[in-house]
């Protein structure tokens, strides 16, 4: 059975009914995570997930099994993807293929936010390469 959960707030701080805000990310940074649709919903298939990163910060670094498809919704980021740097913003879309490391990183002046869409979780945890780290200095 199908699940709606209605939108609330303004964007970019934006919240859904039912959904839980998650922390995300390491200690000292204020990013969240929420699931939108995922396992909780009866979704066998994938989950779909909107972060929120303040200014100045990043995501984990991070490289899983799963590859990863990526909506800007509000904001500005330097997204790692291996060893290349690329700039994205609001409506850009990326794909983070299996074991790619990657991370998004807000070098904007309002928090960042996009959707992500991934498989279900698998039996292989998720590898954090650096848990703890502040954002990368630029790479000319």
């Amino acid at each position: 059975m199908g699940v709606v959960h209605k939108r609330m707030g303004e964007a970019p701080f934006w919240q859904w009914e039912g959904v839980a805000v998650e922390r995300y990310g390491a200690e000292g940074v204020s990013a969240t995570k929420q699931v939108l649709i995922g396992e909780a919903d009866g979704a066998p298939n994938f989950a779909l997930r909107y972060f929120t990163i303040p200014i100045g910060q990043a995501s984990n670094l991070d490289h899983h099994e799963h590859d990863h498809g990526v909506l800007i919704m509000h904001g500005r980021a330097r997204v790692l993807l291996g060893e290349r740097y690329e700039e994205v913003s609001a409506g850009d879309v990326v794909y983070v293929a299996g074991w790619e490391r990657h991370q998004f990183e807000n070098i904007g002046d309002e928090p960042l936010t996009f959707l992500c869409i991934i498989p279900p979780k698998t039996a292989q945890p998720d590898v954090c390469a650096v848990p703890a780290r502040q954002p990368a200095s630029k790479v000319d």
